[in-house]
């Protein structure tokens, strides 16, 4: 079995999504557990393979599927970028649906096997576009995560219905866009898989088609990461949705397309004159991002709403980093993914849980909050202080990397966003924790000290503490890890 892991990687819980609503009619304890069993089954299989490719000498594991060689076949890669959002996303995915149980026992128990169903989809999918080398796999995975994520976002009610309609509308465009960009690629080379994609289409010397199709893909997957001015879906789809859905669609499903950005524009398009310009149009989208998104966060009296606005500023990072095309700049842009993905997903479910617990979101409503929820408060206030920037946490390495990447590329607009957006971050960050744990609201009595069921809880827990020890002993990830996820171009 150990050599079929790449396609275990997907096709567990892929499995398991067919099973579980079936077995959610008799027993919802025994569906939700499956899932819970179908989840660490798939992070195993994706820290064993990660650990393979980690010991081999060119770090790769191709997988043909059906013994169809490729271009012809469907193929699999699992290298130290691929392996490692994996293990990223099969991570989070298991500490979300961890974090889910209480709330869905509470909230909906009758529902417990569909909502487990449709969340195995979407763990698929994502996993699916994190392994594929072919270009037409990764839209196949990229819309089966899609509607997932859609059917989960709109359970939260009537505004989540709305969000993610016009969520749904933007993203069927953004497909759309993706879709007919790969067909330009495919009309000029007759490949879609990555790597002989990557060979021929330098001899296909049609510079305007390849233009064309390339910043058709750049313009769909920048819309599905979320990349300002791009960003219109996110903020009521993450405000609105039930919480265990947001702790893991805001911690991975942007960086996932992210991911999908640069393994084409490096690794699939490197030395095409088409991505250089698209890395161009990235990094000022990227800048503008970084300033836009911590400037509307700040504006925002609802805990939720800031935290969308500020993942909007977050993948700006990324996108500036990917665009600046060194090494200490990837690098900093891919530690950014990790640690984001972590401070978000533990910022997110701490305020959800806030909210089920208290029935409080706005930021005047958290005063006194820390003193009732102390351990919840204190996961939030780690989550926090990592996403402002500050040491030994780990967004203090990563947004360190991408500052030294930029005085090294003397993109001095860009330092100054970093910086200012880091500003902006203390200021809307310590302005909730000022109120978590020093606030008191007079209108409502001494508060209960009463925090989060154990299942919501640890969650969190266990991704603050990770942000804490990853910044502390964040170099062996940079080594053994980042440095070999950069394309061959820049290393």
């Amino acid at each position: 079995m150990s050599e079929h892991l790449p396609i275990l990687i997907v096709v567990v819980p892929l499995s398991a999504a067919l099973v579980v609503p079936l077995l959610g009619r008799r027993s919802s304890t025994a569906a939700h557990a499956v899932t819970l069993a179908t989840l660490a089954a798939t992070l195993v299989a994706a820290s064993v393979a990660l650990t393979r490719v980690l010991r081999t000498a060119d770090g790769v594991w191709q997988y043909e599927l059906g013994g169809w060689a490729p271009p012809w076949g469907i193929e699999y890669v699992l290298d130290p970028l691929s392996g490692g959002m994996s293990v990223l996303v099969a991570s989070l995915a298991l500490a979300a649906a961890i974090y889910a149980g209480p709330y869905l026992r509470t909230s909906g128990p009758d529902r417990i096997g569909l909502f487990d169903s449709l969340y195995l989809l979407l763990v698929a999918g994502l996993l699916g576009i994190v392994a594929t080398g072919d270009l037409f796999n990764l839209y196949v995975f990229l819309e089966i995560s899609s509607i997932a994520a859609y059917a989960l976002l709109a359970t939260g009610g009537d505004r989540a219905a709305v969000a993610t309609f016009r969520y749904l509308l933007v993203g069927t465009v953004a497909a759309s866009c993706y879709l007919l960009g790969i067909g330009y690629l495919y009309a000029l080379t007759g490949t879609l898989n990555m790597t002989d994609l990557s060979a021929r289409l330098a001899a296909a010397d049609q510079p305007t088609a390849t233009a064309v199709g390339v910043g058709l893909i750049v313009i769909g997957l920048a819309i599905k990461a979320a990349v300002f001015p791009f960003h219109g879906w996110l903020p009521d789809a993450y405000t609105y949705a039930p919480p265990p859905v947001t702790g893991f669609v805001a911690a991975v499903m942007t960086k996932v397309s992210a991911y999908a950005l640069y393994r084409v524009l490096y690794f699939v398009l490197g030395a095409e004159p088409a991505a250089a310009s698209a890395l161009v149009f990235l990094g000022w989208a990227g800048v503008a991002a970084i300033v836009a998104g911590s400037w509307l966060a700040l504006a925002q009296s609802d805990v939720r709403r800031m935290l969308a606005y500020s993942s909007v500023g977050q993948m700006g990072y990324i996108i500036f980093g990917f665009s600046l095309g060194s090494p200490i700049a990837i690098v900093g842009a891919l530690f950014h993914v990790l640690n984001h993905a972590l401070m978000k997903g533990c910022l997110f479910l701490v305020t959800g849980g806030i909210r089920w617990r208290t029935g409080l979101s706005s930021v005047a409503g958290f005063a006194g909050v820390g003193r009732r929820l102390p351990l919840s408060a204190t996961a939030f206030a780690v989550a926090a202080v990592s996403m402002v920037g500050l040491p030994p946490t780990a967004g203090f390495f990563s947004k360190w990397y991408l500052l030294l990447g930029a005085f090294e590329a003397e993109a001095w607009l860009g330092v100054a966003a970093l910086v200012g957006s880091s500003w902006l971050s203390a200021i809307y960050f310590f302005r909730v924790l000022e109120r978590l744990f020093l606030g008191a609201d007079e209108s409502r009595p001494a508060p209960e000290r009463r925090d989060l069921p154990f299942g919501m809880l640890a969650p969190a827990l266990v991704l603050a503490l990770v942000v804490l020890l990853l910044g502390l002993f964040h170099q062996p990830v940079v080594t053994h890890l980042l440095e070999r996820a950069l394309p061959p171009t820049v290393s």
